[in-house]
């Protein structure tokens, strides 16, 4: 079986997870690992039996044999590092967002032209939700004019001093809107297979004394007329399941991602399609995905282009809280934009 000798950049907590995960990827070998803590990377490199480290990035882009980089760095870094990466003829796997703010995203994606670029926006992979997105996308619910999600997650304050760049906006880009909910937010507009085109938001930063939101109520309506709610929290007083509701014509799926990932149709029955990739986790199929996508050209769920449409509807969303008026998202993504999330 070919390998994908893989890069990992970054040796935080994402990183380590991934690094488990690679374990149950039998078409990825984790070659090499840098992290600007030289102890931070070492311990890294024990723990998951990494041959190379590395504490500078061009580094490990011009001396490391690696088929592919992955990244799990802040989101600020996403923009010069993937370019970066790319202009070393390496294919990335980034964490999402593909970028802190649309209009890097946009600037990239330009720049990258047809390299592979993936996002893990994983839960494309996730069972439930993608048997969710493909009835969408085949209309066995008929038209679906109405989408819900709620995302009620907790977080501690170690999660922002262990990851102190959680905290700002200049780094983070935003708060639990763009960091978790945005992979759900990802997944009914790829499910719609529509642009968004206005977004109205609220946000509220409670509890932690950071810049970010930790809290955002979202509408965003896309080109097809669909309206689509997001309720992301990191302050519920326990963390509870996510759910995302879609309301057909004809019928209505709810999924759930707890005990396990799971989805049930209301009102018609439906043939559950299941991942392209198999696996007992949506990144152990995300992360398959793309060795794939690299070693034999399959098609992969989640190109760094795809990813795009969400990132629109999270500035969006975050512009309109702060000018408090429903906001063209249309406008956004026709010319650069000058507004810093």
């Amino acid at each position: 079986m070919k390998k994908l000798k893989l890069g990992i950049v970054g040796c935080g907590d994402i990183a380590g997870f991934t690094a488990w995960v690679s374990r149950l990827v039998p078409q990825v070998r984790l070659s090499a690992c840098c992290d600007v803590d030289a102890g931070r990377a070492q311990t890294f490199a024990r723990r998951h039996r990494i041959p190379q480290v590395y504490t500078d990035y061009a580094e490990i882009l011009e001396k490391a044999k690696l088929d592919a980089i992955y990244l799990a760095v802040p989101h600020h870094l996403h923009y010069e590092m993937i370019f970066a990466a790319v202009q070393a003829s390496k294919p990335v796997f980034a964490e999402k967002p593909v970028t802190r703010t649309l209009d890097e995203g946009k600037r990239l994606i330009k720049a990258i032209g047809d390299a592979k670029v993936g996002v893990n926006y994983q839960y494309r992979y996730d069972s439930g939700c993608y048997a969710l997105a493909r009835a969408v996308q085949a209309e066995v619910l008929g038209k679906v004019h109405s989408m819900r999600i709620n995302i009620p997650w907790h977080r501690e304050q170690k999660y922002f001093d262990g990851a102190a760049w959680h905290k700002t906006i200049a780094q983070a880009g935003g708060g639990t809107l763009i960091t978790q909910g945005s992979h759900f937010l990802d997944v009914a507009l790829w499910a719609l297979g529509e642009n968004p085109v206005s977004a109205m938001g609220y946000t509220k930063t409670l509890l932690f004394n950071v810049e970010v939101d930790t809290l955002t109520h979202g509408i965003v309506e896309t080109a097809g007329g669909a309206l689509v709610s997001i309720v992301s929290s990191m302050v519920a007083a326990s963390e509870q399941k996510v759910m995302i509701e879609a309301y057909g014509e004809r019928g209505t799926g709810f999924y759930a991602d707890r005990p396990f990932p799971h989805v049930k149709f209301k009102g018609v029955k439906v043939h559950k399609e299941r991942p392209p990739e198999r696996g007992v986790h949506a990144l152990q199929r995300s992360l398959t995905g793309f060795a794939k996508w690299i070693l034999d050209d399959k098609p992969f769920l989640i190109p760094a282009a795809d990813t795009i449409p969400v990132l629109a509807a999270v500035e969006g969303i975050y512009r309109s809280a702060k000018t408090g008026q429903r906001l063209n998202v249309e406008s956004l993504t026709s010319r650069p934009s000058t507004f810093d999330v």
